[in-house]
C-alpha cells in the first residue's frame, strides 16, 4: 500500500471525574492534553479512566482518536474552539483519517506503539451534556465525523509530535464511517469473511451488525 503518515497533535487523558446524570453518576469525558511521554497498555493510556467500560472502554475501545481536520469543521459550524480532549478523545491527530480509516487498519505511533482501528464512537447523552449544544447527539450523528476507537496491538509510549504511520490497510475498504452510517450487504459480508478467516478481529458491537 502507499505509505500514509500523520502526526499526534495532542495526547489527552482524564483531568477530573465530573458528576453526571447518567447511570454511573460520574463521567471521565473531561480529557486534556498532557506533556511528555505517556505509557499505553492493553486498556489504553496510563492514568486515564473510563467511568463505564461497558460503553466507553475495554480492549476494543482502549484509545479514541479524533482528527484535527474534523474538529476544524465543527469549529466553523459552532463558532467555538474545539480544543484537544473536548470530545473526550485520547489522541488529536492530523494527516491521517480517523472516521474514514478502514476497519482493521494498523497504525504505528511513535517508535513503539501499534494500534488497530476497531469501530466508531457513538454519541451519547453524556457527550451532549458536555457540549451544551442543542440537539447535539443528532447533529453529531448526522455529520458522522465520529472518529475511531482503536485496540492496542503493541504496548509502549507515545507523545505529542509523534509520527503516525499506517502499517497495513485491509483491502475490504470498509471505513469507520460506513459502519456508523449503515453497512450495505457487500461491506457486511467482507467484514464478516475476514473476521471468520482470522485476518482481523471485529468487536462484538460490530459483529452484531454483520
Amino acid at each position: 500500500m502507499e505509505s500514509t503518515a500523520g502526526t499526534v497533535l495532542a495526547v489527552c487523558r482524564v483531568h477530573q471525574l465530573l458528576p453526571d446524570r447518567g447511570p454511573v453518576g460520574v463521567t471521565a469525558i473531561d480529557k486534556r492534553p498532557v506533556d511528555g511521554p505517556v505509557r499505553v497498555g492493553r486498556l489504553g493510556l496510563y492514568a486515564d479512566v473510563q467511568a463505564s467500560r461497558d460503553h466507553h472502554g475495554g480492549a476494543d475501545q482502549a484509545v479514541y482518536a479524533y482528527s484535527d481536520e474534523e474538529a476544524r469543521r465543527w469549529e466553523a459550524e459552532l463558532g467555538r474552539e474545539i480544543a484537544p480532549g473536548l470530545f473526550g478523545e485520547n489522541l488529536r491527530v492530523a494527516g491521517v483519517a480517523t472516521t474514514d480509516a478502514v476497519v482493521g487498519e494498523r497504525w504505528r505511533v511513535g517508535p513503539d506503539v501499534v494500534l488497530e482501528v476497531t469501530m466508531p464512537r457513538t454519541p451519547c447523552s453524556t457527550f451532549a451534556r458536555r457540549m451544551g449544544e442543542a440537539g447535539w447527539v443528532g447533529r453529531f450523528a448526522e455529520r458522522a465525523d465520529v472518529g475511531c476507537y482503536l485496540r492496542v496491538v503493541r504496548k509502549g509510549s507515545l507523545r505529542a509530535g509523534d509520527r503516525i504511520e499506517v502499517l497495513d490497510r485491509p483491502a475490504h475498504g470498509v471505513t469507520v464511517r460506513r459502519v456508523f452510517t449503515g453497512l450495505d450487504r457487500a461491506g457486511a459480508e467482507a467484514l464478516r469473511a475476514g473476521h471468520d478467516a482470522g485476518e482481523w478481529e471485529l468487536p462484538e458491537k460490530v459483529l452484531r451488525l454483520v
